[in-house]
């Protein structure tokens, strides 16, 4: 059930997201290190939280391979001491 929520509440994320991005559809300009470029705020809205979700799905991957390897070791000395 709980993975039912989290399914509809991503849903209604991204509805709104989606729904935030076509309201701002006017050109803004994007500044980078080496130069400027006009971009439509839709694209700006849509890659940022693009960009947020890959960092942070990372970072959650990043956090379960450690503690996988931790709970190997763990494991590891437990059964040793048995």
């Amino acid at each position: 059930m709980k993975r039912q929520w989290n399914l509809i509440s991503a849903l209604i994320v991204v509805l709104i997201i989606a729904v935030f991005s076509v309201i701002n559809v006017e050109p803004v300009t994007v500044n980078y290190l080496f130069g400027k470029a006009e971009w439509p705020l839709i694209l700006v809205i849509i890659g940022s939280v693009l960009l947020g979700a890959l960092l942070a799905g990372l970072i959650g991957m990043m956090k379960i391979y450690q503690l996988q390897r931790a709970l190997k070791k763990t494991g590891g000395e437990i059964d040793q001491q048995s």
